[in-house]
């Protein structure tokens, strides 16, 4: 059946800006409503989007690109390579405030320039005519296109936002689905876009609900056609002689990895030894089974099972109670009396519910270490800009889910002294050194091989506790709906659903 409304839960976006997004919240959103030079496909390749071809020079470093010749605006409007050299130069200034601009552009030459607000342009983008645009990076990058999949690249109309101080709500994208409709804190609601050139979805609408509300409940009275299932309801919907039972889909396990994170600089977490008491101080199996019973996996170290790069030989942290105290001990503080107060920040209201195991943890660490952490939660719009800021000493609740299949968009993005999203404030020339000769690096084996050696460095001087990945999960799909894929990161998928009778 052609058409019908996709409905489901959803997350209130902390912007829907693909320049400022630097959170899945945004991100699921921006890859939907807009669109760059290069997309992720249903299985997970780089494909050109706005992009009909390009191709690299012997050298590694000027991709010319030909654009689609029928791709359009959502008002009808041709995308031009003037449109694109427009969106990236507006990424890339200053007063954009685009946290991930050097991040996912930094590879271009003139980016880093035009960001210091030293040049007008990125001298590295050339628009040579309507359909074709060169990009010249500042060495061969293996994962350049890669990195083109990210929203901060993504192409905007000038007049839309120039014109038009709320344009953020009358977006002019290029993407599958035209904004219909956003009441913040009640609906979020796409609607088809009849010209998109890689071919209209199929489905007419999606409805996001942003008010919250018990999804099973609303599941079983077709509020909703999708959710998860609780862990505490997972036995009552498996059970045979429940209905549902036949609408339950395994999910496969997202490339992500949950983590604390510790800022190196500040007392205690500046003596590596206290990091690595945290991190021996941490029964993460039994975690995972009894709380999360299996649904995640312990991590080792950063780079999820079965991501590109991954090592399955790292030895990450047993759990060792009396190595725990013995780096105590051995740290320049001597024992936990002596180090400072601890704050964790967490994102969620004011007063809001420790989920279970994060109260797990801290039971350990209080009674291993000796420590006693006092707590503070900030709503998640307010959480991500303090953590942009490096305004924690120590920070959880949250994750990272690859944003395309390169080990670089975990270990280098994270971990590189000059990364913003290096929130740890870690810093190792060493490592530096490493993760910027891997991103030369045209041998596949020998870049991973430098990765593995880089994610050794990480483990080991534990700027991070890395806690788990997603082994996958249950959720319920209305069995009229057809494919709606569970992909592990996000990318744009909404296209690809149709509705039945």
């Amino acid at each position: 059946m052609d058409g019908g409304t996709f409905l489901r839960l959803g997350a209130e976006p902390p912007t829907l800006d693909p320049h400022l997004t630097s959170s899945a919240e945004s991100a699921v959103y921006a890859v939907e409503i807009f669109g760059g030079l290069m997309t992720i496909d249903r299985n997970l390749a780089i494909v050109g989007d706005l992009a009909e071809s390009w191709n690299v020079s012997e050298d590694g470093t000027i991709t010319t690109f030909r654009l689609q010749p029928d791709a359009k605006f959502h008002n009808g409007k041709s995308v031009t390579a003037g449109d694109l050299k427009w969106s990236l130069e507006r990424a890339a200034d200053p007063l954009t405030e685009s946290f991930n601009a050097s991040v996912y552009l930094g590879d271009i030459v003139g980016v880093l320039e035009k960001l210091a607000g030293s040049a007008t342009q990125i001298s590295g983008v050339r628009a040579i005519d309507d359909r074709t645009l060169t990009i010249t990076t500042d060495a061969p990058k293996a994962y350049f296109l890669s990195k083109l999949t990210y929203p901060v690249s993504f192409v905007l109309d000038r007049e839309n936002v120039e014109l038009n101080d709320n344009w953020i709500l009358e977006p002019n994208g290029t993407g599958p689905f035209r904004l219909a409709e956003y009441v913040p804190g009640e609906v979020l609601r796409l609607a088809r876009f009849e010209d998109y050139h890689l071919g209209p979805a199929n489905i007419e609408e999606v409805e996001f609900l942003l008010s919250g509300g018990n999804s099973m409940l609303m599941y079983e009275n077709d509020e909703i056609h999708i959710t998860g299932i609780p862990l505490s309801l997972l036995p009552g919907v498996q059970d045979p002689s429940n209905p549902l039972r036949n609408e339950i889909v395994a999910a496969q396990p997202a490339f992500d990895v949950d983590y604390f994170g510790f800022n190196t600089t500040e007392p205690p977490f500046d003596d590596v030894k206290v990091r690595q008491a945290f991190n021996y101080a941490i029964d993460r199996q039994t975690i995972a089974s009894t709380i999360y019973q299996d649904l995640v996996v312990p991590a080792a170290g950063i780079l999820p099972p079965g991501f590109p790069g991954f090592n399955p030989d790292l030895e990450g942290y047993e759990f060792n109670p009396e190595k725990a105290r013995q780096l105590i001990k051995e740290s320049k503080y001597g024992s936990a009396s002596e180090m400072p107060r601890i704050t964790l920040t967490l994102p969620g209201s004011f007063g809001a519910t420790i989920i279970t195991p994060i109260e797990a943890i801290l039971g350990m660490w209080q009674e291993i270490l000796g420590v006693e952490i006092d707590l503070l939660q900030t709503e998640w719009a307010i959480f991500l800009d303090d953590l942009h800021k490096n305004r924690f000493q120590m920070f959880g609740g949250l994750g990272w889910i690859a944003d395309y299949p390169d080990p670089e968009d975990f270990l280098d993005v994270l971990f590189h002294s000059k990364s913003n999203n290096n929130q740890s404030e870690y810093s190792n020339p060493e490592l530096d050194l490493l993760l910027e000769r891997a991103r030369v690096e045209q041998d596949e084996q020998a870049r991973f091989e430098m990765y593995h050696e880089a994610e050794r460095i990480i483990v080991d001087e534990a700027p991070w506790v890395p806690l788990w990945h997603s082994n996958g999960g249950s959720v319920l799909i209305k069995p009229f709906v057809n494919d709606y894929f569970l992909f592990p990161m996000v990318i744009p998928k909404y296209r690809y659903i149709y509705l039945t009778e």
